[in-house]
C-alpha cells in the first residue's frame, strides 16, 4: 500500500493507522473476516473485487499482521486468513463505521436503542436469516469461555442494550433514549419461561456488551438461571453486524432477538423489538418450530439407514 503519511504525521496515531487501513478494500476484508469468510474465493466471490486486487490487499493486511495466513490443504497448497489480536482490535473501528452510517446516513442521527420497522437496519437484520454464525466464544458472567450456540435444537440469543443491579448504575438520561428501557423486564420474563423454552429443546442466552461483573451482579439479583454472555469485545456484533448505539461513552446492543440451530444458522429475527412480552412469545414458537423440524429430519434419516447402521440408497443401483 502506497505510504501516505508525510514527516509531520509520523506521531499521530490516526494517520499511522490509515496507512494500514485506510484503503476501502482493506476494512472490508477485515469486516467480511470477521463475519467468518476466511478463504480466498470466499473473499473474492463476497466484495467482487478482482483476485489481483484481493491478493495483494491480502499480502498487505499479512505483512502488517492485521491477518494471519494458516494453510488448510496440501495439496495443493491452499490457506486461509483469519484476524490476528492486533486484527481483532479493529473490530470496534468497523463498529463504530457502521453506527455512524445507521445514525447519520441511513438515518436522523438521533440516539437511539431501536429503529423502525421499514428502516433500512432493519431490513439488513432480518437479512440475518440463514446466515451462519462462525464459530467464537464470549465470557459468561463469571468469565469463563463460552460459545454462545448451544448443543441443543435451537438457542435463543436475546440481544440487550444494558441491565443493572442497582438504579444508579444506568447511564445518565437512559430512560429518554428510545428502546433503551426494559431490560430487567426482558431477563425477567425469560426467566419466568426457561421451563417452556427448554421443553421445547431451546436454550436461553442473553447478550450484551457489559463487563462480565455488571451481568453478574445484575443475575445474582434477579436469580437468572441461564447465562448472560459479555459481547464486550464485540465478536459476535461485527460476526453478524448486529446494530448498535453509543451511551455513556459505550458502544451497547440495540435490542433484537435471534433464534439460532444446532448447526449455528439464523432460523429467525426479531428486530425491531416493541412489545417484549410478544417477542419472547415469538421467540418460544420459533424454538418450537425448529424442534419440530429437527426432530422430523431425524425421524427421516433413521428410516433411511437399514440394519446394522447400513445406509439405504434413495435411487435405484447403478
Amino acid at each position: 500500500m502506497a505510504q501516505r503519511t508525510h514527516l509531520g504525521d509520523a506521531d499521530c496515531s490516526i494517520a499511522q493507522a490509515l496507512d494500514v487501513v485506510g484503503d476501502w478494500w482493506t476494512l472490508l476484508i477485515v469486516r467480511d473476516t470477521a463475519r467468518g469468510l476466511h478463504r480466498f474465493d470466499e473473499l473474492q466471490r463476497e466484495l467482487g473485487m478482482s483476485r489481483k486486487v484481493l491478493a495483494e490487499r491480502l499480502r498487505l493486511l499479512v505483512e502488517a499482521g492485521v491477518l494471519t495466513r494458516e494453510p488448510y490443504q496440501e495439496r495443493p497448497v491452499r490457506h486461509e486468513y483469519r484476524l490476528t489480536p492486533r486484527g481483532r482490535g479493529l473490530l470496534p473501528v468497523l463498529v463504530a463505521l457502521q453506527d455512524w452510517g445507521d445514525s447519520w446516513i441511513l438515518g436522523g442521527g438521533e440516539m437511539t436503542a431501536t429503529t423502525a420497522e421499514a428502516s433500512r437496519e432493519a431490513e439488513r437484520v432480518h437479512a440475518l436469516r440463514g446466515t451462519r454464525l462462525p464459530e467464537l466464544l464470549l465470557p459468561d458472567r463469571f468469565g469463563e469461555l463460552r460459545d454462545p450456540v448451544a448443543d441443543t435444537a435451537s438457542t435463543v440469543l436475546y440481544c440487550f442494550p444494558g441491565a443493572y443491579a442497582r438504579a444508579e448504575s444506568y447511564p445518565p438520561g437512559w430512560a429518554g433514549i428510545p428502546g433503551a428501557r426494559g431490560c430487567t423486564f426482558e431477563s425477567c420474563t425469560y426467566r419466568d419461561q426457561l421451563a417452556e423454552f427448554t421443553a421445547a429443546g431451546a436454550t436461553v442466552h442473553g447478550v450484551s456488551t457489559q463487563r462480565p461483573d455488571e451481568q453478574r451482579e445484575f443475575a445474582e439479583q434477579e436469580r437468572l438461571r441461564f447465562p448472560l454472555l459479555s459481547d464486550a469485545e464485540l465478536a459476535l456484533t461485527a460476526a453478524l453486524r448486529l446494530p448498535t448505539f453509543r451511551a455513556a461513552g459505550v458502544t451497547r446492543l440495540k435490542r433484537l432477538t435471534l433464534v439460532l440451530d444446532r448447526d449455528r444458522t439464523v432460523r429467525e429475527v426479531f428486530y425491531p423489538v416493541q412489545d417484549i412480552e410478544a417477542s419472547v412469545r415469538a421467540a418460544l414458537t420459533a424454538a418450537r418450530a425448529v424442534a419440530g423440524e429437527t426432530a422430523a429430519a431425524e425421524t427421516t434419516g433413521s428410516a433411511e439407514t437399514g440394519p446394522a447402521g447400513t445406509t439405504r440408497t434413495a435411487g435405484p443401483s447403478a
